[in-house]
């Protein structure tokens, strides 16, 4: 038995059932890790020592017949922007490089509650701003299906470590697309859930408004379970809903007979990839044969969705990357002359480049004489993205999309040119600005072999149909049993 092959589920009734021991679990990853993540650079730090340490309490509790938390013994990999307490939290930037958290994120202490294992950090594109975890400050990530390509961004690295086989799932973080895009390339699942819905407390902020932490996993049941352990209020978050958390385990009945499924032509786009349409299609047509219904749904103000995150988002990001100014903490340039000079230097030398040029549009965005011909505007367009949603839902369930417009690109393809780039968010973002949740699974491959992502999108707070719509779909067709050969 291959340990790292089975899925989150598999592996907690084998642990349950004493067939496997927690130790044997951290073991067995530890090993895959060092195997083959010189290739794909997924992880920034291990903490295997600590992984070990906690498997082996674990296994005291077994022995001592005592009840096991619902994840006990499941290691883990967690991206880099998520504050651990005593390891490295770097958001893949030079500024942060030596960071170590007094202090546990909110989901950390969620996990750790529920038994946890946590192997590593993850890699990611520098304070989770882009597509392709090129802009990471420290290694490029590979894509597991081809390694001349991305894994996406901006959780490229937990994206990677979970189609890999290095972890049995993953948390990632959504502010435009960074959890479902990397789990399209990957052809994994991946969940962003309804603002609100897991608690923001400990998450570095890029865009306050925007960002969410959800799960990257095997399949659709292990992002169920994942994201049923961090879900929930949070009185250290302001932001935190007080809506009760469902048991998403058990909404994935398999029965979607009656479920109405918009499809949005605003997302069937003029230069998407044909085969990335095609697969689309057919997922549309194969929940149609489990008895959802299609509904023609319509998002008029989508073309509007990029050039209207791109202010909302670098504005935030303006303001919350202020406090990196060499006083308080993190890197500090060594040479400067002024308290001015230190600022400018810590801040050139300390961020990289995609960091620096969104800065400056947040920064132009928000400035005197600016402020109402963009960044209110912004908010004001926001707002119709939103209603836009809220009417398309009166008359369905769920929508479907594609998650991105094509499959995984080469490395260095689009680095150069920004909106490219950002054009790899154009289905992604609009869930983001109207707070919704959404899903990426796998629906195929291209004739090159990368994976296909089927976006599902869902109402405020209404997880449990996506999953389920999801998980129809998933056990209904024969993607989930791919891996890539590595």
């Amino acid at each position: 038995m291959d340990i790292c092959r089975l899925t989150l589920h598999e592996l907690r009734d084998l642990i349950r059932g004493g067939e496997v021991s927690p130790v044997q679990a951290v073991e067995a990853y530890a090993a895959r890790i060092g195997a083959v993540d010189e290739r794909v650079q997924a992880f920034n730090s291990l903490t295997t020592e600590a992984a070990l340490r906690r498997a082996r309490k674990i296994e005291g509790m077994q022995a001592k017949k005592e009840p096991l938390p619902p994840l006990a013994g499941i290691p883990l990999a967690i991206k880099d922007v998520i504050c651990t307490k005593g390891v490295p939290t770097t958001c893949s930037s030079r500024i942060l490089e030596h960071f170590v958290p007094p202090y546990d994120a909110s989901v950390m202490h969620k996990l750790n509650d529920a038994g946890a294992v946590v192997l590593g950090k993850t890699n990611m594109d520098e304070f989770a701003m882009g597509s392709s975890t090129e802009n990471s400050a420290f290694r490029k990530t590979r894509n597991p299906w081809n390694l001349e390509c991305v894994p996406g961004g901006s959780s490229g690295g937990s994206a990677a470590a979970v189609a890999a086989d290095m972890c049995a799932g993953a948390l990632g973080t959504d502010t435009g697309g960074s959890i479902r895009q990397p789990g399209g390339f990957c052809g994994i699942a991946a969940l962003k859930p309804t603002y609100g819905r897991v608690s923001r407390y400990g998450l570095v902020a890029f865009a306050s408004s925007l960002d969410q932490i959800g799960p990257l996993a095997k399949d659709v049941r292990d992002a169920a379970i994942l994201l049923g352990a961090i879900a929930g209020h949070d009185p250290l978050d302001s932001t935190s809903a007080e809506i009760s958390v469902p048991d998403y385990e058990a909404a994935l009945t398999g029965d979607v007979r009656g479920l109405k499924v918009g499809i949005p032509a605003e997302y069937f786009i003029e230069g998407m990839d044909p085969e990335v349409e095609a697969a689309i299609r057919e997922a549309i047509t194969t929940l149609e044969g489990l008895g959802a219904v299609r509904v023609p749904v319509t998002l008029p103000h989508t073309e509007y969705a990029i050039a209207t995150y791109y202010l909302v988002a670098t504005a935030e990001a303006s303001s919350n990357l202020g406090r990196y100014d060499g006083v308080k903490y993190g890197y500090r340039t060594p040479t400067s002359e002024h308290l001015i000079d230190m600022y400018m230097k810590t801040r050139r030398e300390g961020f990289g480049a995609e960091v620096k040029r969104r800065i400056m549009l947040g920064t132009y965005a928000l400035s005197a004489g600016y402020y109402d011909a963009y960044y209110l505007k912004a908010l004001k367009v926001r707002t119709l993205i939103r209603q836009d949603f809220s009417r398309a839902f009166e008359a369905c369930d769920v929508m479907l999309t594609p998650t991105s417009p094509t499959a995984a690109f080469r490395l260095g393809e689009k680095v150069e040119d920004p909106l490219q780039m950002y054009l790899a968010d154009v289905f992604t973002i609009s869930a983001n600005l109207a707070g919704v949740p959404g899903m990426s699974i796998n629906c195929g491959f291209t004739g090159a072999g990368l994976p296909i992502g089927l976006q599902v999108i869902g109402k405020p707070f209404d997880e449990g149909t996506i999953l389920k719509a999801a998980h129809a779909y998933e056990q209904a067709t024969p993607w989930r049993t791919r891996r890539p050969n590595l």
